[in-house]
């Protein structure tokens, strides 16, 4: 009996030796055939649709499939500054005519936004043109899409401009009546990610940071979209105020938009435009970005570099990959760019809320011994608050957007309490230990007073070396960091006032600042972390999700926005230990 189980394992195993290798050939002659194919091909009289419905990420990212040897390392090309360094190629393409910019439903932040306006202002320079076509415009839409020469908007559609807004959750009653609360230690008045386990209303402190900064956010809309429209910043005050753009016919009347017409009606203008019989050509603007990837105006003769950095989601004790922030990718990124001769200076591009006070400290330490041998400059996106800051202090320089959500400084620690639950439920935990503090905190007891004022012990030593972090990198003193920190949250605008931020500038400048730091006219580009894949990120490449990890099936089934808050409730379990972390999640209406 054993013979015929030895016999049979070994065929067995046999057969799954030969399928596995017929299937790794077929990956190698998909990835051979895809490597040698032209990637897109931009022909004349091209114009570029900027359709922008995907999320959006600064870095798209470069990924290392070294674990499948005869794979190819790979380089995505739809991240923020993959468009943005497109559009800039296509200002003096004389191929592409101008942008056609139709019915966006735009997933990126503010700070992100504007990066891409700017990049459209810039493109119009060239004398080029820019329409724009919506069925409905959200504000942010329309913040991006008023650069446009021409905005059209469907005869039955409207235009939602009426100011910001935000909305907060609390639960301090759902808490108390069904016997399950969060035990909440914290340190800053303004550090409310967890007022709503605390109070059942908003408190006065984080109303005012939220009103002040979103009213900071909305004048630099007003700004930029009164220059763009030729009307005053004052009037479309007014304009919000009288929901002036609630349909297509009042949104013409006041000049929001110029022309109302349907998506067909559009095209014909575009093709009027360019004329009656000329052929129009178009190019994704995805497809654009990867046919301009190996054209960026980066000086190529030069071995010289400076190494961008990627720091962008949540901040957590972890590797970390193209989604979150660990201090494995982000260090060992520093540490390749720090080493490499040929690298001269660094940008760490920080798009963070925060997250672990332990990763953040981490990161900080590989940063502090990196700008030791080379220049560290920060550019901050759409977040850079609470450990998202904490990583950026001690740069030589920092640049945010003017509606960068940054600061944030200050600590909290929250643990899940369900004692008066299992009490109602007739649930009694009990505990033995060998010394005072054996046993540890247990949801089914209450915390002790010992408990809380040792977890609070820990919570003040962390926001007095985070404020001794701040005061050293920005050359302040703590007393003057307390101040300003508490947890509040500042506009790159407000944190340029009060010495958490050098200038207001993108990426672009920042860039500029590391060259000028390092003494350098000439040199390439570098952009980090590389992220490691395995045989099973390129199986479901090449099978079109066929494989199917556990993740990928539940995003099928319950849908991107539901997944997505399964994905951040899988955040909070993760949240060992103090955090860093933005008071609430930003979500400006």
């Amino acid at each position: 009996m054993n013979f015929f189980k030895r016999v049979l394992s070994t065929v067995v195993g046999i057969g799954v030796f030969f399928g596995l290798c017929f299937l790794l050939l077929l990956i190698f002659v998909f990835a051979s055939a895809g490597s040698d194919k032209n990637i897109v091909s931009v022909k004349s009289n091209s114009i570029i649709e900027l359709n922008l419905d995907a999320p959006i990420d600064d870095y798209a990212g470069r990924f290392d499939f070294s674990k499948v040897p005869f794979y190819p390392q790979d380089q995505v090309h739809d991240g923020l500054f993959n468009i943005i360094d497109a559009i800039h190629y296509a200002k003096d393409d004389d191929k592409i005519k101008g942008i056609s910019i139709k019915n966006n439903t735009l997933q990126a932040g503010m700070a992100q936004t504007k990066a891409l306006r700017d990049a459209l202002l810039a493109f119009k320079e060239s004398g080029k043109f820019i329409v724009s076509y919506g069925d409905y415009y959200s504000q942010k839409d329309y913040y991006l899409n008023s650069v446009a020469d021409t905005v059209y908007l469907n005869p039955v559609g409207g235009l939602d401009f009426k100011g910001l807004s935000m909305e907060r959750m609390y639960y301090k009653d759902f808490q108390e009546k069904y016997g399950i609360k969060m035990e909440v230690i914290r340190h800053g008045k303004y550090k409310s990610a967890v007022e709503g386990y605390l109070n059942q209303e908003m408190s006065e402190a984080n109303r005012e940071q939220i009103s002040v900064f979103l009213q900071s956010i909305w004048d630099e809309m007003r700004t930029e979209i009164a220059e763009s429209r030729n009307l005053s910043s004052d009037h479309l005050n007014t304009l919000a105020d009288e929901l002036a753009g609630r349909t297509a016919t009042r949104a013409l009347n006041v000049k929001l938009i110029d022309k109302i017409g349907y998506e067909d009606e559009y095209e014909a203008g575009i093709q009027y435009a360019m004329g009656e019989n000329s052929d129009i050509n178009r190019v994704n603007i995805y497809d654009y970005a990867e046919y301009t990837a190996d054209k960026k105006p980066t000086v190529k003769k030069s071995d010289e570099k400076i190494a961008v950095i990627y720091a962008q989601g949540q901040i957590m004790y972890a590797e970390g990959n193209e989604n979150f922030i660990g201090q494995g990718v982000i260090n060992k990124a520093l540490k390749e760019a720090r080493e490499d001769e040929n690298v001269k200076a660094i940008v760490l591009r920080v798009n963070s809320p925060g997250g672990s006070a332990l990763a953040s400290e981490l990161i900080w330490r590989e940063i502090e011994l990196t700008k030791k041998e080379k220049p560290v400059i920060v550019s901050m996106g759409d977040l850079a608050a609470s450990g998202g800051y904490y990583i950026a202090c001690n740069a030589d320089k920092i640049y945010a957007e003017p509606n960068t959500i940054t600061g944030s400084i200050g600590v909290f620690g929250t643990i899940p309490n369900m004692h008066k639950l299992a009490e109602d439920l007739g649930i009694n935990a009990e505990q033995v230990g060998t010394n005072k503090n054996a046993v540890d905190y247990s949801i089914f007891e209450p915390m002790s007073d010992e408990q809380r004022a040792l977890i609070k012990e820990g919570i003040e030593d962390i926001y007095d070396l985070f404020t001794q972090r701040v005061a050293d990198g920005r050359g302040m003193t703590q007393e003057a960091v307390d101040e300003i920190g508490q947890g509040r949250v500042w506009t790159g605008n407000d944190a340029i006032k009060i010495g958490l931020v050098d200038e207001i500038g993108g990426l672009d400048m920042a860039l500029q600042a590391a060259a000028d730091a390092a003494d350098m006219t000439e040199y390439k580009i570098e952009e980090l972390p590389v992220y490691e894949k395995d045989l099973e990120s390129i199986l479901n490449q090449f099978t079109g999700g066929f494989i199917q990890s556990k993740e990928e099936m539940m995003k099928e089934e319950l849908g991107d926005k539901n997944y997505l808050i399964l994905q951040k409730m899988k955040q909070i379990t993760k949240m060992e230990g103090p955090q860093l972390l933005l008071p609430y999640e930003i979500e400006i209406k």
